[in-house]
């Protein structure tokens, strides 16, 4: 299984989920490739600034954004077609999850720093 993970929302604030699971991914020796319109790097690493500047297909898109700006992101996820989204508590959408799964993508509601923990990721 691949181990690019893409992070949508991705932040440099060590309070927010999106910066620990950033380092919780990477401490697991997944590639992690952070997005966030506003950032240039996270600990070094090259933050893209729209999901258009990710190249080849994640493997994962762990979602840190609110239901109505993924909305405004939504033909992209498809476009990038990830072989999984994991909605984050607080991302989660019914229409959206559905539109996914009707794109062939495996959509889980769950808690990314929860299933590295269990191993479940």
């Amino acid at each position: 299984m691949s181990k690019n993970v893409v992070i949508l929302g991705a932040s440099n604030k060590p309070d927010r989920y999106a910066y620990k699971a950033f380092r919780m991914l990477r401490e697991y020796g997944y590639d992690v490739v952070p997005v966030n319109p506003v950032l240039d790097e996270i600990e070094g690493v090259e933050v893209k600034h729209s999901l258009d500047e990710v190249e080849n297909n994640p493997d994962t898109l762990s979602v840190y954004v609110r239901p109505e700006r993924l909305e405004t992101v939504a033909d992209k996820i498809i476009r990038v077609h990830p072989r999984r989204i994991i909605l984050n508590p607080g991302t989660e959408s019914d229409t959206l999850e559905k539109r996914f799964k009707d794109e062939g993508i495996e959509v889980l509601r769950a808690c990314t720093l929860v299933l590295l923990r269990t191993r479940q990721f």
